[in-house]
């Protein structure tokens, strides 16, 4: 059975949601790298690319890029959102994303996601509370 670890963090947008970890190891894009509609990162040579981020709870470092990182929450409207987003480094534009995308969206952590949440994992974000529970993979593949 794998263990559980707990991450603090400071909500950018509140709430409660739980699903299996999609980790990007690389930053993420907006404008012409995401399909909202199929719920993904289309930009090449991404380690994401084309796979679906729908009701995953989305880790990455930091987005890249201008505004057009808003075009995440656009997935909501085809039902193919994240579950939730832990982001290590926020700035504005995540923002106003999350009051978009009306999802968990947390960052400042005091244990940096990037190293404790791998693939896989399933994870508990309450957004309300600034609290994150991972349960790590089992080596047989199965939650602890």
């Amino acid at each position: 059975m794998g263990k559980t670890i707990v991450i603090h963090g400071r909500a950018i947008y509140g709430g409660r949601a739980e699903g299996e970890a999609l980790v990007s190891e690389m930053p993420l894009m907006g404008w012409g790298n995401v399909k909202p509609s199929e719920g993904c990162t289309v930009e090449r040579n991404h380690p994401l690319y084309k796979v679906c981020f729908k009701d995953k709870v989305l880790v990455f470092p930091y987005m890249r890029g201008s505004g057009g990182f808003v075009i995440y929450a656009d997935s909501k409207k085809y039902g193919m959102n994240p579950a939730a987003m832990l982001v290590t480094e926020s700035i504005s534009v995540i923002v106003t994303m999350a009051m978009r995308l009306k999802q968990p969206v947390l960052t400042d952590f005091d244990i940096d996601p990037m190293t404790v949440i791998e693939t896989g994992d399933y994870v508990e974000v309450n957004g309300d509370e600034g609290c994150v529970i991972v349960h790590k993979k089992s080596p047989d593949g199965e939650k602890a």
